[in-house]
């Protein structure tokens, strides 16, 4: 397998985290006083939440228009998405078995 250079390894995460920054850009706020009325969400809320957490808790560092996690979920099922979708973004530790 050929490794990348220098130049390749820092493309490959500039134009990574630009695309996990174009894709938070989707995430859906709710206001809290809107938790009583609207549907709470469910697992693939919580595996989104969990793919864009990182950038989610940097960003309500500085804002407070922005969470890490949903407060209106459903649960088991939501925290089960939420812990899959951190755990396929940083690798899960697959690699420690080798």
């Amino acid at each position: 397998m050929k490794k990348l250079n220098l130049f390749g390894k820092t493309a490959f995460f500039i134009c990574l985290f630009l695309i996990v920054v174009v894709l938070t850009s989707c995430a859906h706020v709710v206001p809290i006083e809107d938790c009583i009325t609207e549907k709470p969400v469910g697992f693939w809320h919580g595996l989104w939440h969990g793919v864009i957490a990182p950038v989610s808790f940097v960003i309500s560092l500085f804002s407070d228009k922005v969470a890490m996690y949903a407060v209106n979920n459903n649960g088991g099922w939501y925290n089960f998405g939420f812990v899959l979708g951190a755990g396929i973004l940083f690798g899960g530790g697959g690699k420690a078995t080798k």
